[in-house]
């Protein structure tokens, strides 16, 4: 009777094992394609950005940004006059949106409704991504090629300041407590400041990971994840000490990153043409699990947190030009009109 029971008791540990396994792959189904919609039209892009509340997805594209109806990719208008256009960020609470254009060294400040410029703020050189940060109502703009951080308040549109954190920022997150993170492209750093004070409080270097891109945060959890574009590592960090705890394989080309934070999924979008999904198992436990296809050059991504979904850009491509010594590796020309928006999810 006892080698009985203690079989039995091993074989419902084992169908509890392989049930729980069957339920986290249930709640982890697999990304497909929801929507592709072709916008047309000629030149690049960067960034996209998600108002989940207004329902509105802001797209940067050539020298303007596509704001299209996020539930259906109705295009509802053009905000014009972004060279340059990098990223794209809003403020519902106080009606205003903001926009980096590279290459002018200016902010775009809009207006919510109508879609119209409020006005144009001074940068330093090539300001690409940026953050707004509702705690303490400022945009921190990075600037690539002066390594620095303009500092916007957001209401009045007044630089209260720029200045350096040791290196090229590449994209930051807030804790929403007063926090700023930051990775430091050219440095392999993350380094963290006060919003308020801009004092630097920590600077934690990223090791193996190489040219840290894409960055979010748990603030449940206080877990970092910081994308690497070099090598293709996921370092994740405690937001509190620094400590790296794990590192994590991704896709080549990565930009763009996002946080599920009901899901508990991080996901990378890579220029191969893929997303990297991670699922955050515990506080100490991290997977890989699902490499999603999307198109070639679709680095950049937004989340959007009613549906759930991402949402890429991407285009058809044509042949590279003939390399020249201005111009040693030529990236491939994009084809005219083959602009589009992929929309991904687990439906």
């Amino acid at each position: 009777m006892k080698y009985s029971f203690q079989n039995r008791f091993f074989q419902v540990f084992i169908l509890l094992v392989l049930l729980s396994g069957f339920s986290l792959n249930a709640q982890m189904a697999h990304f497909n394609l929801i929507k592709k919609t072709v916008i047309g039209g000629e030149g690049g892009w960067d960034y996209l950005y998600a108002d989940s509340q207004a329902r509105r997805l802001y797209v940067s594209h050539g020298d303007q940004v596509e704001v299209l109806n996020l539930d259906t990719h109705e295009k509802i208008g053009i905000i014009p006059n972004t060279p340059g256009v990098h990223g794209i960020k809003t403020a519902p609470e106080i009606g205003r949106g903001f926009i980096t254009n590279g290459k002018s060294n200016t902010v775009t400040i809009f207006d919510l409704q109508t879609l119209k410029a409020v006005m144009e703020v001074p940068a330093e050189k090539n300001p690409d991504a940026l953050l707004y940060d509702k705690f303490s109502g400022r945009v921190f703009v990075f600037n690539n090629d002066s390594r620095d951080i303009t500092v916007i308040e957001a209401a009045t549109g007044n630089v209260i300041s720029t200045f350096s954190v040791g290196g090229n920022p590449e994209a930051g997150v807030s804790d929403d407590k007063g926090l700023i993170f930051v990775n430091i492209e050219d440095t392999d750093e993350l380094v963290s400041f006060d919003a308020k004070t801009l004092t630097i409080k920590n600077k934690w270097k990223l090791t193996p990971g190489e040219e840290p891109n894409g960055i979010v945060l748990d603030k449940e959890t206080h877990r970092l994840f910081s994308a690497c574009r070099k090598n293709q590592l996921m370092m994740v960090l405690n937001s509190e000490t620094g400590e790296i705890l794990t590192q994590l394989p991704i896709g080549k080309g990565v930009d763009g990153v996002i946080f599920d934070p009901v899901k508990k999924l991080v996901i990378t979008s890579n220029g191969e043409g893929t997303l990297t999904v991670i699922h955050e198992d515990s506080a100490t436990k991290f997977s890989v699990v699902e490499t999603v296809k999307t198109e070639p050059g679709a680095r950049t991504m937004t989340f959007d947190s009613k549906t759930h979904h991402v949402f890429l850009s991407a285009a058809q491509y044509g042949e590279a030009p003939p390399a020249t010594a201005e111009n040693p590796r030529p990236r491939k020309s994009i084809v005219p009109g083959t602009f589009m928006i992929l929309e991904y999810g687990t439906e």
